[in-house]
């Protein structure tokens, strides 16, 4: 019988595990699985593991150890965590959520060295929209968004989603997020259509008007909405949770607890940016640049001014923590806001995550440990042991949409929604 790759389901979202199984082996043959991509500009990401089949000849995932190549031990998800660019530092993340990424995957005969003939090879595709989402650009005023719905007449619990200081307008997590029921909109703020070409000063306004659109837009559900930040993103939801009525809950995914980068103006007020000192920089063997000491303790003079007084925040918080993030100290600045917003509240929900780094995306994203900013133009070091990062990655999916059903939806758990 000749063997046979399966993937199901065939189709998922990005965010959805699947099962994987080589069938019509030979009693405990030797075999390596190979999963290609290509990216929208066409960039190539590959992952490989070495297996070898049961004694029914079967090959399954799920109980399979690999036992070598882009990761080891079970891991049914590795061909698609672990897959690597063919050019060093460059990063997969999806630009257009409307069309899906196909994974190719080959089995072939033997082990390396001694790699023989393709035995079989299937196509998976994962998509970022789920039947039913709805897709609106958003021009409203000065805001510059997308807005995705979920099936269903609603109105759904709304959520606004802020990126860090790469700029455009990223969706692929808000479309994703939507998919369980929330009204999530993806906020550019910089580097996008008119909007300002660079970080040199944020004004709160722009965000408010943002939140604004989203309390009087008649599919989102309630007075208040929630907010998901990452990075740049996080201090600016903690600055909006703080000066604004209308946040109820919020999600900060290792976060600065001070203004940084730039500074940031409401009214007749401005935070200046935290204070840095480059002479603490480091650049490792292999050239990538770690940011993570040169930032300066936002508890000491002179830079208390650009703390964000998060104690005057309603709603309550959830940090997310790579413990080995390389970008800034997250670890320390979630145990500061902890100490700041204890006042008479109850402490944000801290989840440490030992072994991940700074970028943790949704589930099954290929593990971002180092790669050229596109603002900076410098290679970065982010962090992260890949098998470690992966796994933070799916728990933190999970404790994100628990806690918006929570505090948005009052509900304490999440149906998955299936392609």
């Amino acid at each position: 019988m000749a063997a046979t790759v399966t993937v199901e389901p065939e189709r998922c979202c990005w965010d959805e595990p699947v099962r994987m199984a080589v069938r019509g082996l030979a009693p405990q043959q030797p075999v390596t699985l190979r999963a290609s991509l290509r990216d929208e500009k066409g960039a190539l990401f590959r992952a490989h593991a070495r297996y070898c089949a049961d004694q029914s000849g079967e090959l399954d995932l799920t109980r399979a150890p690999a036992l070598g190549g882009s990761f080891v031990g079970i891991e049914p998800m590795g061909l698609i965590w672990a897959l690597e660019p063919e050019k060093p530092l460059l990063r997969l993340v999806k630009r257009d959520v409307q069309t899906l990424f196909a994974v190719e995957l080959e089995v072939l005969e033997g082990h390396e060295p001694e790699l023989r003939r393709i035995l079989s090879r299937t196509v998976h595709e994962r998509a970022f929209l789920r039947p039913g989402v709805r897709r609106e650009p958003v021009r409203a005023g000065c805001v510059r968004a997308t807005l995705f719905l979920p099936p269903g007449m609603g109105p759904f619990p709304g959520i606004i989603d802020l990126y860090g200081t790469g700029g455009g307008l990223c969706e692929y997590r808000a479309s994703l997020l939507s998919g369980y029921g929330f009204a999530v909109l993806a906020l550019a703020y910089f580097r996008f259509e008119d909007l300002p070409k660079d970080l040199s000063a944020l004004d709160l306004e722009y965000f408010e008007e943002a939140v604004d659109f989203m309390l009087q837009h008649p599919q989102v559900k309630g007075l208040n909405i929630g907010l998901l930040g990452f990075s740049k993103g996080d201090d600016l939801c903690l600055s909006l949770a703080s000066f604004l009525k209308g946040i109820t809950a919020t999600v900060l995914i290792n976060s600065c607890v001070a203004n940084a980068t730039t500074s940031l103006h409401y009214k007749d007020m401005t935070i200046p940016t935290l204070g840095y000192d480059l002479r603490k920089l480091m650049i490792t063997e292999s050239g990538l640049i770690k940011c993570v000491d040169i930032w300066n303790n936002p508890l000491e003079e002179p830079n208390l001014q650009s703390l964000i007084p998060i104690e005057k925040a309603q709603g309550p918080f959830l940090f997310i923590v790579g413990k080995a993030d390389q970008n800034w100290n997250s670890d320390l600045f979630a145990q500061i806001a902890s100490d700041l917003q204890v006042h008479g509240k109850d402490r944000p929900q801290i989840i440490s995550n030992p072994g991940a780094g700074h970028y943790i995306d949704p589930p099954y994203f290929p593990v971002h440990i180092a790669s050229v900013h596109a603002v900076y133009g410098r290679a970065l070091l982010y962090g992260g042991e890949p098998g470690d990062h992966s796994r933070a990655q799916v728990d933190a999916w999970q404790q994100i949409k628990t806690f918006f059903h929570t505090h948005l939806d009052h509900k304490k758990s999440v149906t998955h929604s299936k392609m």
